[in-house]
């Protein structure tokens, strides 16, 4: 219990999902049992939560950092522009706390933003609020690999409300343009484009992802069936372990896209459930991929196993050549090699000449039996 407390008295910070051989399965979050409900469990290298606040209408936009999470409740009380509070950084729980209470977020909701990583899921907190979790994916700084981080939105009546674990990397950014030069049909909208707009683009990061591992199968393929290695091995396992996180991710995301698009709520206008139902469909697309390369992964194992196990019977072909061209070779000198006296063959003047005659004429008649035969093609 005095855990607990301390745990809950510290000011620390959410973790990034980087990926890695070792965290591959990384589990999902959870307090130690006997735990309050709410209790949010934070790591301590995490950013101090940034609060952006961007409002708009078809005539106006203004983007705004903002010092203190009280300074929220001003946006909220003016209906005439939707607004969007993106925060960035899950590094205090002080201010974590503070903006729940500024948007009246259940602490159950909190928990679900704060102790990452979450299963992506929906969630409804009465009729006013919709708390919906996913996870972003991106390529990492030395290029080996992708980072995951989760994003989790609030949707309410006139704004969206939207956490990030970490500042370094936004998708967001063609989003914010799109508000800022009035691309598009955000700001004729409402706060539930805007949430299917920033989804979209999640999803939208992932064909990325996938694509590159298929380029790294094909180029892995064609090693493999020109030189089948141990290193080929440990890529093909690497390559299953990273395409298992990502379906990790990317099916739950599925079920609750599914969800948004079918299920009447009243945040949610008729005509963005059209638009919800694009991002189905693209979820499904990519699992549909993602399936395709797990099947082409462990197609590429039986590969390497095929090509591994060709190359042990070319090296046993031309062992088992060479061995049956001595063996008669052997059995002669075998014979030759007895110390018996009476031998007539040893004493013959060109016994010796004789004998090496024999020996060639019998290698080079098997040598020639087994190419006609092409018992010899391919063991080079």
């Amino acid at each position: 219990m005095m855990m607990a407390m301390e745990r809950q008295e510290r000011d620390l910070g959410g973790e990034q999902s980087v990926y890695c051989e070792e965290n591959y399965l990384e589990p999902y979050a959870y307090h130690e049992p006997g735990d309050l409900p709410g209790t949010l469990v934070i790591s301590a290298d995490a950013a101090i939560p940034t609060i952006w606040a961007t409002e708009y209408s078809p005539a106006y936009w203004q983007t705004k950092k903002l010092t203190t999470p009280e300074e929220a409740t001003n946006y909220l009380l003016n209906s005439t522009f939707v607004t969007w509070f993106d925060v960035t950084g899950l590094g205090s729980e002080g201010i974590l706390r503070r903006i729940a209470e500024t948007f009246q977020l259940h602490p159950l909701l909190l928990e679900s933003v704060v102790n990452v990583p979450q299963r992506p899921k929906l969630e409804e907190y009465e009729e006013n609020q919709l708390l919906f979790i996913t996870h972003m994916v991106y390529p990492s700084k030395d290029g080996k690999g992708f980072i995951t981080e989760q994003v989790s939105f609030v949707l309410g009546k006139n704004y969206l409300l939207t956490f990030q674990e970490e500042p370094e990397f936004d998708t967001f950014t063609p989003i914010r343009q799109r508000i800022q030069y009035n691309k598009g049909k955000i700001r004729q909208q409402g706060a539930d484009y805007l949430f299917y707009a920033l989804v979209d683009s999640i999803l939208e990061g992932y064909f990325p992802i996938l694509e590159e591992y298929g380029e790294q199968m094909e180029e892995l393929q064609s090693e493999i069936l020109a030189n089948p290695d141990r290193y080929h091995l440990q890529r093909i396992h690497k390559i299953k372990r990273e395409l298992l996180h990502l379906r990790r991710s990317l099916w739950p995301q599925r079920e609750a896209l599914n969800t948004l698009a079918r299920v009447k709520h009243p945040l949610i206008s008729k005509s963005t459930r059209v638009y919800l139902q694009s991002c189905y469909d693209s979820a499904v697309q990519l699992l549909d991929m993602l399936e395709t390369y797990r099947e082409l992964a462990a197609n590429l194992m039986d590969i390497y196993l095929s090509s591994l196990g060709n190359r042990t019977n070319e090296i046993m072909r031309v062992l088992t050549v060479i061995s049956t061209i001595f063996i008669p070779l052997t059995f002669i000198v075998g014979i030759y090699g007895m110390n018996f006296e009476y031998m007539p063959e040893l004493k013959w003047r060109f016994g010796y000449f004789l004998c090496w005659g024999i020996m060639l004429t019998i290698a080079s008649g098997l040598v020639f039996f087994f190419w006609r035969r092409g018992w010899l093609a391919g063991t080079n």
